[in-house]
């Protein structure tokens, strides 16, 4: 049941902050955004350092001076991976006007969608390895320190899946429901890539530290690649800086407090 729960509340986070298209009529302000996109990008870079590399290092104390190999490998796979995907998934991000991976016949909103998807893909890993990770007695995770990632995660795509469903329904002409619908799909991939990624290391067990470091690459490239330039254009980027240090220390805080 635990299990379930962890899995299911970073999406929860994406489903309510999509909900806000029923209750706001424009989409967010440009520093509001700013803010939150600092916000997402402190939690990330906080739970890729405590929750996934740290324990990686962890697991691996029996390769005494070589315990860093199973991280770094692990990280560089990771952000190897985001790259690949950047590259033959297509997909458009909020703002830009011209879209990324191959070249095909889809929708705005639909390139948009995936564009959120692909960057949910490591946070859904990121759960998924963690809680395997707990159920095995590995890298001293708890099932607090698992629930303190799950719940960070969460935090930070409440203001994701608003940023998605909003700008749909004020610039794409989609109505509300439609809106809603499309950011709730964005976040169902995170339930499905924390289950196959759990899967995964159930059938390669010896896997854990290079999973958890894996999970922290992806998510490193998407804070790199995506969302910290997304709130630094422009003025006031200070705003990003500022929601960044506050997503950081709220993570670190949860992590360690509950771990």
């Amino acid at each position: 049941m635990e299990l379930f729960i962890g899995l299911i509340i970073p999406f929860l986070g994406t489903a309510l902050g999509s909900g806000c298209v029923f209750f706001l009529k424009n989409q967010l302000r440009p520093l509001v955004q700013k803010a939150l996109l600092g916000f997402a990008s402190g939690v990330m870079v906080a739970a890729s350092v405590w929750s996934l590399l740290i324990p990686a290092m962890d697991a691996s104390q029996k390769m005494e001076k070589l315990a860093f190999v199973p991280a770094a490998v692990g990280f560089l796979l990771g952000i190897g991976f985001l790259l690949l995907m950047d590259r033959v998934i297509p997909h458009l991000h909020m703002g830009s006007s011209k879209a990324e991976g191959p070249h095909v016949a889809l929708k705005k909103t639909t390139m948009l969608v995936l564009a959120v998807t692909l960057h949910n893909i490591p946070e859904g890993m990121a759960v998924g390895v963690v809680f395997a990770g707990m159920m095995a007695e590995q890298a001293e995770i708890t099932l607090a320190g698992a629930m303190a990632l799950s719940i960070g995660i969460a935090i930070q795509n409440f203001p994701e899946g608003a940023i998605i469903s909003l700008p749909l329904r004020s610039e794409g002409n989609t109505g509300k429901g439609k809106a809603f619908l499309y950011g709730v799909l964005s976040g169902i991939v995170e339930p499905l890539a924390a289950a196959l990624t759990i899967a995964l290391f159930w059938l390669i067990d010896p896997m854990l530290p290079y999973l958890l470091a894996f999970a922290a690459g992806a998510m490193i490239y998407v804070v790199v690649e995506e969302l910290i330039p997304e709130a630094s254009e422009g003025e006031h980027s200070n705003i990003g800086t500022i929601g960044f240090a506050l997503g950081f220390v709220l993570m670190m805080i949860l992590d360690v407090a509950l771990g």
